[in-house]
């Protein structure tokens, strides 16, 4: 199972993803440059990603938590999410994100 990250420079990746890891965590753990500072827990924004619009209708919604958090966050557009909130599972197999501006690890 794969999950296709463009990162801020606009290198695409695909990535091998595990079921039921969050999306964060394998992006993080793949070297990939996101900041993810709260390590999962909802609290800092740090992970924003935009989904591709072919993905969007097959998450679950989000959460009031993370649409509060999202509302501090920078650029946010319709299809930000965090991807600390974003659980994998098979039927995302080939999932697509961008990394937003200002989730750099320096950033």
């Amino acid at each position: 199972m794969k999950i296709v990250v463009t990162d801020q420079e606009g290198a695409v990746h695909n990535l091998d993803a595990l079921e039921g890891w969050r999306v964060m965590e394998i992006i993080r753990d793949h070297g990939l440059p996101i900041k993810a500072e709260c390590g999962g827990a909802c609290s800092c924004a740090t992970c924003h990603v935009y989904v591709d619009e072919e993905w969007r209708d097959k998450l679950y919604p989000p959460r009031e938590e993370e649409t509060e958090m999202l509302d501090g966050a920078f650029d946010v557009e319709d299809n930000s999410r965090l991807s600390c909130q974003l659980i994998f599972q098979p039927d995302l197999d080939g999932l697509a994100v961008t990394l937003a501006p200002g989730t750099e690890p320096d950033a």
